[in-house]
């Protein structure tokens, strides 16, 4: 028998959750109070006196009370409830939902590491060779790179590393290319593509990454064990790249470690050859 009098849905402010009362006076009931914790797959509900404990399973909530019981099911609308239970006396439900990636149940560090590392891996980082580089004609602080990144043409990238390396370091250059980045208009010159580096700190000091010794032009730089090269996901679109802020996302977790190896947190930053590296910089972030 459906529960009548369902009031009207609320979403709390600032809590993420999901609060719905009804009165049930009017049906015969088999407890004189419940409490129902719901989810958009399933609602649960055991009697008052009995703790609850939430853990996450299969996108649902379950109460932990052994006298639990599953009592129904959300509709394909979030502002609907609908479920069916008897009662034997007058009762107040409460139901309170929050989302799988609210305030409830927090995502484990080793998940979230591991969807940085999938997101990070769609990245197409590559080994590049600079063929020739210039002071930009316009601003002062940036060089214009032309650089093979193993394409029939080579890319036109602007980076702002004028204080930091002279340009003769810069010629016949093996580097380390983020290239699925939207093209972006540098002063009048279009610049497709970022030029990976380390720096410290203070940003005083910043060296350009290199791939080990060996590494070609064009080939996909990724993160993780020698072994996951043939498992790697398709590289995003530069317009998925900017839509998901996946650079936004994975940059912060990228840093050089005590060696001076590039890496994604616990995970090496690895071309076939060997390790991306620093050339001097320790604990050092990249970007």
């Amino acid at each position: 028998m459906a529960v009548m009098g369902i009031g009207a849905a609320n979403w709390l402010k600032g809590s993420g959750a999901l609060l719905l009362s009804c009165r049930t006076n009017s049906i015969p009931a088999v407890v004189s109070s419940c409490t129902v914790i719901a989810s958009r797959s399933r609602v649960h509900y055991c009697s008052s006196t009995f703790s609850l404990q939430h853990q996450k399973k299969n996108n649902t909530l379950f109460s932990s009370g052994v006298n639990g019981h599953k009592i129904g099911d959300w509709g394909s609308q979030v502002t609907k409830l609908y479920f069916n239970f008897y009662c034997t006396a007058s009762s107040n439900v409460s139901i309170e939902e929050k989302d799988s990636s609210g305030e409830v149940v927090e995502e484990d560090e080793e998940s979230k590491m591991r969807k940085i590392k999938d997101a990070a891996n769609s990245l197409d980082i590559r080994v590049g060779r600079i063929i020739k580089a210039w002071r930009h004609e316009e601003a002062d602080s940036l060089y214009v790179e032309e650089v093979d990144v193993g394409e029939a043409e080579p890319r036109i990238i602007c980076s702002g590393l004028v204080k930091y390396v002279p340009l003769d370091h810069l010629q016949e250059r093996s580097v380390i290319v983020l290239a699925n980045l939207k093209p972006r208009n540098m002063r009048g010159v279009k610049s497709n593509g970022m030029l990976m580096a380390a720096s410290d700190a203070s940003h005083e000091n910043v060296e350009l990454l290199e791939p080990p010794e060996g590494a070609v032009p064009g080939e996909r730089i990724w993160f993780g064990s020698a072994d996951e090269k043939d498992n790697l996901p398709d590289v995003a679109t530069p317009n998925q790249v900017a839509k998901k802020k996946i650079w936004e996302l994975v940059q912060p977790h990228l840093k050089t470690d005590g060696a001076s190896v590039a890496a994604l947190g616990t995970h090496c930053m690895r071309a076939s050859t060997g390790v991306v590296v620093s050339p001097s910089l320790k604990d050092a972030n990249i970007s």
